[in-house]
């Protein structure tokens, strides 16, 4: 198969400090990286580790927020419009510096304000504001089971989203575990939504762990993630069961390269 994976920094490797897990990801045989909180180093130090280690960032996530609060996005939270914008520089400014492409924004909890005219205005904000760089910002259902509250949890609701927004750099990114803990039909899913798609990420439920077990058949998902055509990377973002390395079998047994 010819699919991409982006190993997931904050998942794998996390027996190193942040900015030793580039070389071990190379080393591992990736070819790019996303990472959930690039804000703990400062970006130029990420870029030099990127170049160092000739990884592609494929991927990250804005700010949440304030974490010590709960607060997991601040893109859907009324009121915090000025917050949002703030973290959205940022993140553009973290994009320019490591090359990065995508943005993953994060929506926010339901109890903290979260609401769909402010989620669609700032996504729009976004998009327009991401655009002159050539920046596409992304939005990801997760399921309500590891993230309780969490505003956007459909596929078809992310879908209704991107389509109200209406700006050519504004894509799903579609979770495969989150999917199948929330709705399932997974081979479905990458038929119907594939075309939004800028990014996949992998996990097999029910623990998240490596993708060769669990409930999913990932070597028949992947070949269906190609077969469609998608030319991103697939993020892994997985709970390793044994260590990084060693759980790394994984992709021969579904029948995949990493890099």
């Amino acid at each position: 198969m010819s699919l991409r994976f982006a190993a997931n920094l904050n998942f794998l490797f996390t027996e190193l400090p942040l900015l030793e897990r580039f070389e071990a990801a190379a080393g591992a045989g990736f070819e790019a990286v996303e990472i959930i909180n690039p804000y703990e180093a400062p970006a130029r130090d990420i870029a030099q580790r990127l170049k160092a280690s000739g990884l592609t960032l494929a991927l990250f996530n804005i700010a949440p927020g304030n974490s010590a609060a709960g607060e997991r996005g601040l893109t859907a939270l009324a009121g915090r419009e000025r917050d949002f914008e703030a973290a959205l520089r940022t993140a553009l400014q973290y994009a320019d510096v490591t090359g990065c492409r995508q943005i993953h924004l994060l929506a926010g909890l339901v109890h903290q304000g979260a609401e769909r005219a402010t989620f669609v205005a700032n996504l729009r904000k976004a998009a327009r504001l991401a655009a002159p760089s050539g920046v596409t910002v992304l939005i990801e259902p997760i399921n309500r089971r590891d993230i309780p509250g969490y505003f956007l949890n459909k596929t078809h609701e992310a879908r209704a989203v991107i389509h109200e927004v209406g700006e050519s750099n504004l894509g799903l990114q579609l979770d495969l575990y989150h999917r199948q803990v929330e709705e399932g039909d997974i081979a479905m899913a990458i038929r119907e939504f594939g075309p939004l798609a800028r990014h996949y990420q992998i996990a097999n439920p029910p623990d998240r762990g490596e993708p060769d077990e669990g409930e999913l058949n990932c070597r028949t998902l992947f070949r269906l993630i190609e077969e469609s055509g998608f030319a991103g990377f697939v993020g892994c973002e997985y709970r390793p069961r044994r260590g990084t390395v060693e759980g790394l079998k994984w992709a021969t047994a579904c029948g995949v390269a990493l890099g």
